[in-house]
């Protein structure tokens, strides 16, 4: 049923319910309701701004909304139209706006990153989603590094760096070891916020070479490792046996393993830092200290205490987080770290700002025809977020034009609405760190009444009760509601019913005689709509014999009895239950009509046992309490609760005390231990009576203290361990003699809301405190600079008297004094107030601005004169705006920023402008009441700064040996652009970068071509932009050389169509070796196509492998390994592409060397060597020779020890790895057409299909991707020349294991 905030538009007479007012409806949830009424679109769900996907999945945006009629949905992305029917992997969601991007069929996730918003529409209007940020999560590798082991002594500080890859979102860091055991942390060791390992000092059990450091990207359940770092701690004795040989007696280290010293702070560094977070935020600080022994950490927060319920400390107190932070918690907050030898201090202050958050979001409103509203949008933050205005999707200010609708800043007002004027508002509150959006809209309709509450409905009450008839009604204009009785009856009226704005009818109190037929009627202008329901009355349902307290032996008999009374027409159902749950489930237990029956009585069964007696109307419950004892021969005691005191008295009457006693009634055989005492004031609460004091059991009288013109009446209770008795009889009533005011009201203030008033205002005392009968304030107030009286004025029993007529912005004295019939309170105290204030009359003068650089200024202003502010002085505000951009020369809509400055600042900087920009400002005055006038406009210029990064940058045209680079210049070139400059390197297989090369381009071009490059390799790129200020930010991309050609259908330019090229592979041949087969073939027709290999025993019924290839017209070949010596394989070769799909077969056996392989034992080099090594072996015989001869020994074991070739060390047992290797060669560029790793070694995931291991002499071999990788060698060899690969020698090891 409607609902209205309501502001009286005139007077009114109430028949029922008749409100005319100025106000909105509210639509029922109605389902028939909804069905018929035409509604503006309204966004149900959307996916969040900040939407992460994950690359293996479908990407699914949401957007519902609904609306009658039912709304259709548009795209945009990065905020130009998104069309979906020209991608086929994007669809809609039927009977909604949910995107549903297929990546999983054939797609990239990075192709659809982007910024989308969603518009639902229909004839009433559009809403839009927010704007949906979609970035797909990223878990990148580990740069590869060469961790050198670390060797420190015992007792040093100590941080292991993890550094782990950029991910989003950010990977969650931790420290394990090779068993995937956590590494213990305590106070001495820990793991920092931003990952490192830190240790405050070092022990011998420190030592491991397993410190490995985990990131854990949960968006895509993946772990990505760092490389383990070996750390070892000697003690004084190890590092005194390691230096003996080098240092004299004196140099050698003490008993001590490390001197202690006091605490000093890894991190942060300094003795100061800063921090900013932001509301709603868990703010997070970070001290860890390194000393010896090692340092305890404590925080304080300066000029303030810590929120107790707010903070928490992690990882050993070194981490202070504080919950929910919002501005007060803004502050300096200082870590102290302490151990025996001293104290250090670190303080970082805490700056905390807000993305705007909602004070007042705007509200639908329906209105009729004629009628008027509002739309308030009311948002806070730090920095003042700004409000800016959208209908149906556009800026409101190049919307069409609604003569209804007027823009008061963040309140649009409505007059005199029509159908036309039914639209969707969207509210924009943002600031630099975030933005709030919300849809309102704005329903115009015309509907005669409609009763939505079901016909006869049949409501039932107990008599005595209220009942409540509902008339839930909807219509536009608002319809007034009446109430009938009877077919016949007159209109009820509000002295004897409440008449709700829902159109519901209450009965306060609801008797038999009000069983009846009761008629709604409900009437517009466009005409009425009435319905019938019944009310019956029934009796309540009452216990008339409850339940009594028993007392009974050990294994005797106890029974309770209930019997309930009740409306002949409803059915109760009693229930027993005993202390709030349900009986015992035991057969001792029987339940009839109205008895329960407990048999041979135990001890557990002592409780409270409670009857409940339920209709579907009311319930009612009794309860008694069971005492089991012993069985004694004697009769047992009686044990109950006091019978309560009687014969209260009250003596020694004085006009603030009186004295009351008691006689204390029977204890039933348990002592009584307290006497609660109370007072009812019959006077100002009557009925109500109040805990007064408790005194000791034995006590029978008391002395009470009163308070005046308070009508008293007194009764007690008595305590004993079984409970409490029932409340004495009250005593006699005693009326205290009333006396002047004890104090004055609290809470005065003097404060002007207009520029000609003063507001007094006050806390009244309440009746207690009144002391008297006629209760009045006495207001006295007068100028606090002049010399006139006091002028006074006593008012009733009020909080609030208006001064008018005052002098703007005037300082009074103030004070409010009760008084009574009988006399005045003590003086009051005197307040210090103003009148109100008005705005400022006079702007700043003498406007001066310095530019401090591009993107800051420095102003400075004159202060205005103090008389003329007219008001509490608030500060400055500078409102500044950028009139022309130099570079772009363009004039844009202007936006005005504000900064407002505190107090009597005369000086301020304004921040975040953009450089070489030509910008005007004034300077205004605030107080209380507003802003005065503004300066004259004060206009400056920035400086050129550095630009942004290049809007794009895309990697077009691949081939053999050149990329083509295409990118849009900066979106904020910030000046004048003079060049560009063009980085980039290789990347190889494992990660690791080769040289960068530099390149300079003109600022005109945005395209180039990087020729000469290698093939099939990984290139890095960086791109920056220049101006005469610097160079700026950077954009990166990489790029794949590769030897794929474009093109399957050849255009047939005179024909108009399209012909297809005719697909062939020729010239198969197979070269098997022992164990693999070396293919090549030719191919001819259109690319790209796919290639692949199939193989399988000649004859076999085993299931043929198939192996795919990426190959093209320049690359033919491929290899195949682990096949089974001297077995006939046939080989088929296969090419498919969208012409269709082409296949040729040869059949090859294994066996010896193909006859195409190159013999080594005719090439010159090769004889050249062995001739040499012929040499050599001749030589050391017959130095051995001369040697026995002479009785000598000669120990080639310790000779070939001593002088091994360091370049083939055997393999390291702890890592598995070949000798040492150098930084330097790991970072040596590729030559052109060489792939082999810089430390020569081969890694098995990089020759899986190298024809090195074929034993095929050819130039070229290759990975499994198809590119040229190079000689493969076990020792380190410097790189060939840059030439034709063809040309290159095979290598001396693959030579001498062919000799062999």
């Amino acid at each position: 049923m409607p609902r209205r905030t309501c502001v009286p538009a005139g007077p009114v007479t109430l028949i029922l319910l008749l409100c005319r007012m100025i106000c909105a409806l509210e639509v029922p949830l109605d389902p028939k309701l909804l069905e018929d009424l035409v509604q503006p679109p309204t966004i149900t769900q959307q996916s969040p701004k900040d939407f992460i996907i994950d690359p293996r999945e479908n990407i699914i945006i949401q957007c519902e909304a609904k609306g009658k009629p039912p709304p259709s949905f548009s795209w945009t992305r990065n905020g130009t139209h998104f069309d979906i029917d020209k991608d086929p992997l994007v669809s809609m969601k039927a009977g909604s706006g949910t995107l549903i991007i297929n990546i999983m069929s054939d797609g990239k996730a990075e192709s659809y990153e982007g910024v989308y918003q969603c518009t639902a529409r229909n004839e009433r209007g559009a809403a839009v989603s927010n704007n949906i940020v979609v970035r797909p999560s990223r878990s990148p590798l580990w740069t590869k590094e060469k961790l050198e082991p670390i060797t420190l002594r015992n007792g040093q500080s100590l941080v292991l760096p993890c550094r782990p890859p950029v991910g989003l979102p950010p990977p969650i860091i931790f420290w394990m070891d090779n068993s995937f055991q956590r590494l213990p942390q305590s106070e001495r060791v820990s793991q920092g916020l931003n990952g490192d390992l830190y240790f405050s000092n070092v022990l011998p059990e420190d030592s491991r070479e397993d410190y490995i450091c985990y990131a854990r990207f949960n968006h895509t359940q993946t772990i990505q490792q760092k490389q383990p770092i070996s750390v070892r701690v000697i003690s004084v004795d190890e590092l005194n046996d390691t230096i003996a040989a080098n240092l004299s007696d004196t140099e050698f280290y003490g008993a001590k393993s490390s001197r202690e010293r006091p605490p000093t702070f890894l991190t942060p560094e300094g003795n100061a830092s800063n921090k900013e977070e932001l509301r709603g935020n868990v703010l997070s600080l970070e001290c860890i200290a390194e000393g010896l022994p090692t340092p305890i950490i404590y925080w304080i927060k300066e000029d303030g205490t810590l929120p107790a319920n707010r903070t928490f400390y992690r990882n050993f107190k070194k981490t202070l987080q504080i919950t929910h932070v919002s501005e007060a918690d803004s502050g300096s907050y200082q870590c102290i770290a302490k151990n025996t030898l001293g104290a250090i201090h670190h303080t970082i202050a805490v700056t905390v700002r807000a993305a705007p958050y909602w004070i007042m979001a705007p509200q639908n409103l329906v209105l009729s025809p004629g009628e008027d509203g509002t739309l308030i949008c009311r948002a806070n933050g730090d920095p003042k977020p700004r409000i800016s205005w959208l209908t149906n999707g556009v800026p409101i200010e190049i919307a069409p034009d609604d003569p209804s609708r007027k823009i008061d800043g963040d309140t649009i007002i409505f007059s005199n609405v029509q159908e036309r004027s039914s639209a969707v508002y969207q509210c924009n509150a943002s600031n630099e760190y975030g933005y709030l959006l919300a849809n309102a809209f704005v329903n115009v309709l015309a509907e005669p009444p409609r009763i939505l509450t079901s016909a006869n409905t049949l409501y039932q009450v107990i008599a005595n009760r209220p009942a409540l008839l509902d008339c839930a009604f909807f219509g536009s204009p608002l319809p007034t509601i009446e109430w009938f009785k009877g077919a016949k009856g007159s209109a009820l009226r509000e002295d004897i019913y409440v008449l709700h704005d829902n159109g519901t009818l209450e009965i306060p109190v609801a008797q038999k005689d009000s069983t009846g037929t009761y008629t709604c009627v409900a009437r517009n202008k466009l005409g009425m709509a009435k319905n019938e329901v019944r009310l019956e009355v029934k009796d309540p349902t009452r216990i008339i014999k409850q339940p009594e307290y028993a007392v009974v032996q050990r294994g005797s008999t106890v029974s309770f009895e209930c019997r309930v009374k009740h409306d002949h027409t409803l059915i109760p159902t009693v229930m027993w239950r005993k202390d709030n749950n349900e009986l015992p489930s035991d057969e001792r237990f029987t339940v009839d009509k109205d008895h329960l029956v407990v048999t041979d009585v135990r001890d557990h069964d002592g409780g409270t046992y409670t009857c409940v007696a339920n209709t579907t109307l009311d319930n009612v419950s009794a309860s008694a309490v069971l005492t089991v004892v012993a069985p004694t021969p004697t009769p047992a005691p009686i044990y109950d609760v006091p019978n309560p005191p009687f014969d209260l008295e009250l003596t020694n009457q004085q006009d603030k005390s009186v004295q009351l006693s008691w006689t204390p009634g029977d204890d039933n055989n348990s002592p009584i231990t307290r006497i609660h005492r109370e007072y009812e004031d019959a006077m100002h609460e009557a009925g109500l009576w109040h805990h007064q004091a408790e005194v000791s059991g034995t006590q029978t009288t008391a002395e009470l203290k009163l308070s005046p013109y308070v009508s008293y009446s007194f009764r007690v209770m008595a305590v004993n361990n079984i409970g409490r008795s029932l409340p004495s009889e009250a005593s006699e009533q005693y009326l205290t003699k009333a006396a002047e005011p004890d104090k004055n009201p609290t809470a005065v203030e003097g404060l002007g809301s207009e520029p000609d008033n003063l507001v007094i205002t006050w806390k009244p005392l309440n009746g207690f405190e009144s002391n008297g009968p006629g209760l009045q304030y006495k207001v006295s107030w007068r100028q606090k600079d002049g010399d006139d009286e006091w002028t006074s004025v006593v008012v009733a029993n009020v909080s609030k008297y208006i001064v008018s007529g005052t002098p703007t912005f005037v300082p009074y004295l103030v004070k409010v004094q009760a008084l009574n019939d009988v006399g005045f309170a003590p003086e009051p105290a005197v307040v210090l107030g103003h009148s109100g204030e008005d705005l400022p009359m006079v702007a700043p003068g003498n406007v001066r601005v310095n530019v401090v650089n591009s993107t800051l200024a420095e102003v400075h202003w004159d202060p205005v004169p103090l008389k003329s502010i007219r008001g509490h002085l608030q500060g400055y505000r500078i409102y500044y705006w950028k009139a022309q951009s130099l570079s772009k020369r363009n004039r844009r809509h202007i936006e005005k920023k504000i900064l407002t400055f505190q107090g009597s600042k005369t000086h301020g900087m304004v921040p975040g402008l953009e450089p070489f920009s030509h910008y005007s400002l004034n300077v205004r005055v605030v107080n209380g009441k507003g802003e005065g006038p503004a300066s004259p406009d004060r206009g400056f210029h920035t400086p050129e700064g550095v630009p942004s990064a290049p809007s794009s940058l895309k990697i077009i045209n691949p081939t053999l040996d050149s990329l083509t680079l295409e990118w849009d210049p900066p979106s904020h070139p910030n000046g004048i652009l003079t060049e560009y400059t063009l980085k980039f390197q290789p990347i190889n297989s494992t990660h690791e970068l080769g040289p960068l090369v530099d390149l300079k381009i003109p600022a005109n071009k945005t395209r180039w071509t990087l020729k000469n490059l290698n093939y099939s390799t990984r290139y890095k790129f960086y791109l920056y932009a220049q101006t005469s200020a610097g160079s700026g930010s950077q954009i990166t991309e990489e790029a794949v050389t590769t030897v794929d050609e474009a093109g399957i259908l050849l255009p047939d330019v005179g024909a108009g169509k399209v012909q297809t090229v005719i697909s062939r592979i020729s010239n198969l041949t197979a070269v098997a070796p022992e164990t693999c087969v070396s293919i090549r073939w030719e191919y001819e027709g259109p690319e790209p196509v796919n290639f692949y290999v199939e193989y399988g025993i000649a004859g076999s019924k085993a299931e043929w492998r198939k192996e795919i290839v990426n190959g093209s017209r320049s690359r033919n070949f491929f290899g195949l390994k682990g096949l089974i010596p001297g077995s006939a394989y046939k080989v088929p070769v296969g090419a498919q592409g969208c012409s269709g799909s082409v296949s040729a077969e040869d059949e090859s056996e294994t066996g010896p060397m193909a006859s195409r392989q190159v013999d080594i034992a005719t090439q010159g080099w090769f004889i050249g060597l062995m001739c040499a090594v012929a040499l050599l072996i001749l030589i050391l015989l017959i130095v051995c020779f001369i040697r026995r001869n002479k009785g000598g020994k000669y120990p080639v074991k310790e000779k070939e020890d001593a002088h091994a070739d360091p370049e083939i060390q055997p393999m390291k047992e702890d890592d598995g790895t070949f000798g040492e290797y150098s930084d330097a060669e790991d970072h040596k560029p590729l030559k052109k057409g060489s792939r082999t790793p810089s430390d020569r070694t081969v890694k098995k995931e990089d020759s899986d299909d190298s024809l090195v291991d074929y034993g095929e002499g050819v130039n070229g071999q290759f990975n499994e991707d198809g590119s040229f990788i190079g000689q493969y060698s076990g020792k380190k060899e410097k790189e060939p020349a840059e030439g034709n690969e063809s040309s290159e020698a095979p290598s001396p090891v693959n030579a001498m294991n062919s000799f062999v």
